[in-house]
């Protein structure tokens, strides 16, 4: 089958591996092209040319073509909700304190743990076409809110089941190291050790990704070393959610174990960031996180100028962030982070896919790249953040 969108204004970063430092400020800009994908592969990009006749030709109409966008960490399957707990937060409860009365990530285990998994289907189905809708075309989903044996692996099955009946790209991660489950309190090592010896075999092949909330209060640097390694001998790429809270080392810890991405960052340190600028580990900000529990926002303008690679996604959870609106994180991402829309570009598309290992896949618009494009109502990239929190976009094609 051969798609051919005609008459676009393309903007998007080229090659197969993530830009850094000024690099990300850099789009190859087509103003009168044209794409042709041939059974879901790029096979031209470039300007308007004569074609074969085409199974499907969309006249883009002059308005911007970017490649789809990468959002590349994610909650996506969870039971409940948690709308008094934000409430909370507003009047000044600080997130662990939640936590510590029983909230938080053990509110939405107790609920995960009691929801089937069709329920737990068709709600993440829905999410996944409002996200689509929004011109992501990839997404991440972890597991992590069943932090026992049976609802881990009825996570990653609805997210395999997501993947292959939803309407985007669905890449799995395994986050049993999400918390420290009641059963385990004060035994934490036991905990890893049941994740080492038990879980990350049977998760395997339901799971690319072996994620751990390497945090003050739930795993350690040791620990979430412990079972990164194991991890990584067992064939996972690696994650870790790294000094979100307070500064631990985390940043540290993925460069130095060859992590994909290092995400949220908020209290990251200058040698992490030097670490992470002097590695292939991708910094992966969650602005919307930040935005929704009043902290400051991660350094994006120390790190990219740092040459560092970075990363935007949504982090969307029942808790922390109930949103997974790509034109807030675009706002966020210029307004309040000082990147530029070259630069959030670049981080929503191929900084995105290389957080997830697929930069050689999709995350730009040229030969050989899965023909995963967004049509915007405007030609013009710098309304994206200018019509702040406005869905531009117009047609997605995936």
């Amino acid at each position: 089958m051969l798609t051919v969108v005609t008459n676009a204004n393309i903007f998007t970063p080229l090659g197969t591996k993530a830009k850094h430092g000024t690099e990300m400020g850099s789009l190859h800009h087509i103003p009168n092209g044209q794409v042709e994908i041939e059974d879901g592969i790029i096979r031209y990009a470039g300007p308007v040319r004569d074609h074969e006749p085409a199974d499907r030709l969309i006249d883009a109409g002059g308005n911007a073509v970017l490649p789809g966008f990468v959002d590349s960490h994610t909650h996506l399957v969870f039971g409940g909700y948690r709308p008094d707990e934000f409430m909370w937060r507003m009047r000044g409860d600080t997130y662990m304190s939640i936590m510590e009365r029983g909230g938080g990530i053990a509110n939405t285990m107790r609920a995960t743990r009691e929801t089937n998994e069709d329920e737990l289907f068709h709600k993440a189905l829905e999410y996944l076409h409002a996200m689509h809708d929004m011109g992501v075309t990839t997404v991440e989903a972890k597991s992590g809110y069943g932090m026992d044996r049976d609802t881990e692996l009825k996570q990653l099955r609805v997210i395999g089941r997501l993947a292959s009946e939803g309407p985007i790209n669905v890449v799995s991660t395994y986050l049993g190291a999400h918390a420290v489950p009641p059963d385990y309190k004060g035994r934490e090592d036991e905990y890893i050790d049941f994740m080492i010896t038990e879980m990350l075999d049977e998760a395997k092949p339901l799971a690319e990704f072996c994620d751990v909330f390497c945090e003050k209060g739930v795993f350690s640097i040791e620990q979430s070393r412990h079972l990164l390694q194991a991890a990584k001998e067992k064939g996972y790429k690696l994650k870790l959610h790294a000094d979100e809270i307070v500064n631990t080392g985390g940043a540290e810890l993925a460069a130095e174990l060859g992590a994909v991405s290092a995400d949220h960052l908020l209290h990251i340190s200058d040698a992490g960031i030097e670490a992470l600028a002097n590695s292939d580990t991708i910094a992966t900000l969650l602005p919307i996180t930040a935005f929704a529990l009043r902290e400051e926002y991660a350094p994006a303008r120390k790190l990219i100028d740092s040459g560092c690679a970075v990363a935007l996604a949504s982090d969307f959870n029942p808790g922390s962030c109930f949103s997974y609106s790509i034109p807030l994180m675009i706002a966020l991402a210029c307004i309040h982070m000082r990147m530029s829309v070259e630069e959030t570009i670049t981080a929503l598309t191929l900084n995105g896919a290389a957080a997830l290992g697929a930069a050689e896949e999709i995350g730009s618009i040229e030969p050989g790249k899965v023909g995963n494009l967004v049509i915007l109502d405007t030609d013009n990239i710098n309304m994206l953040p200018y019509h702040t929190g406005i869905n531009l976009v117009k047609q997605v094609i995936n």
